[in-house]
């Protein structure tokens, strides 16, 4: 049976992508072919926004602990996090890690290409500048490498969700890797159908392993080897949890503190619940009132689905302007040397 709480919990975040790509997200994308570096700077404070909004309805609507312990995260460093997949909801529960160890705009995650089609989460996705695969490393290793190489042009320090097996995991690219480690002491919901029906976490444990950069093979076969012994210790560390205390370490809490205090956390979930909260209602009331919001709202629709037909998505619009950018300013260049 549906809950009262997964059925706020599934709307609130639907309304919020949706309003949000459209009137939020949605002015600013003229901006990606006058400055990418802007447009992705700009949009990712947006996307962080609503990115707290989860964070928040799980821990003050459906009450879920979260308990970080290990190396915790060095705030706006680059790197790559590997995290075992207990269900399919695992990559939304990491924010509850991020908001506090870390930024959220800064994180990306690897996904497959299917999503981008979903209206509201979706369309904000593409907008992220989410890393889109057709899980067939061959046609993949392309598009991957540009975006890496885009984020890395335009000083982004991100933070990639993905296993990186097969990946270049060295040179400038990175600082770090983080393998993540979740467990659910008691009740795990495997799908959203689970969030919808009231079956939320009571707590999630995060435990964090920092890898500098430098301790990491650089051949793909000894880096397969590194992640294979990475999972064992993974399954390892979960069978001691699963089997003892139900926790990863006995002091509860990780050896690097968070850079934000549960002060902050608290204001800045419930600011959240406020905005994402009052935000749809305004955009419904507007597009009541007024004609011209009804015909952004339907043109914006049109948008969304046309460009991603003929164009694939708007990261791809992204990076193909950024290689403009590119070309442009190397001839500039060496006309500057030229002359």
């Amino acid at each position: 049976m549906v809950s009262w709480k997964g059925m706020y919990f599934a709307l609130a975040l639907f309304l919020g992508s949706f309003f949000g790509s459209i009137f939020m997200l949605g002015p600013f994308l003229p901006l990606m072919f006058i400055s990418p570096a802007w447009y992705r700077w700009i949009t990712d404070c947006i996307v962080a926004t609503w990115l707290t909004l989860p964070v928040a309805l799980l821990e003050m609507v459906c009450g879920a602990k979260v308990v970080v312990t290990g190396d915790g995260f060095v705030p706006g460093e680059r790197s790559v996090i590997i995290m075992n997949h207990r269900t399919r909801m695992d990559w939304m529960f990491l924010w509850n890690c991020l908001l506090r160890y870390s930024y959220l705009r800064l994180e990306k995650i690897c996904l497959k290409s299917s999503l981008k089609s979903i209206p509201g989460f979706g369309w904000a996705m593409q907008v992220a500048a989410f890393v889109f695969i057709q899980r067939k490393w061959e046609d993949d290793k392309s598009h991957f490498e540009k975006m890496l190489d885009y984020f890395c042009d335009i000083r982004e320090p991100l933070q990639l969700l993905i296993f990186p097996e097969g990946t270049d995991l060295t040179g400038d690219n990175l600082d770090a890797i983080h393998d993540i480690t979740v467990a659910y002491p008691q009740n795990i919901p495997q799908t959203e159908k689970h969030l919808l029906k009231g079956n939320f976490p009571k707590e999630i444990h995060f435990h964090v392993q920092r890898y500098p950069i430098e301790t990491v093979p650089t051949s793909k076969e000894e880096l397969e080897l590194w992640c294979r012994k990475r999972w064992e210790e993974k399954e390892e560390r979960l069978r001691r949890f699963y089997e003892g205390g139900k926790r990863f370490s006995a002091a509860g809490q990780s050896i690097v503190p968070p850079c934000k205090s549960e002060l902050r956390v608290l204001a800045v979930k419930c600011a959240s619940l406020l905005y994402w909260t009052v935000f749809p209602l305004g955009m419904l009331a507007l597009l009541y009132l007024y004609s011209f919001a009804q015909w952004y709202f339907a043109a914006m629709i049109v948008f969304f689905v046309v460009q991603q037909k003929i164009f694939g998505g708007l990261e791809l619009i992204e990076l193909a302007c950024h290689r403009c950018f590119k070309k442009q300013q190397k001839f500039h260049d060496t006309k500057e040397k030229i002359d």
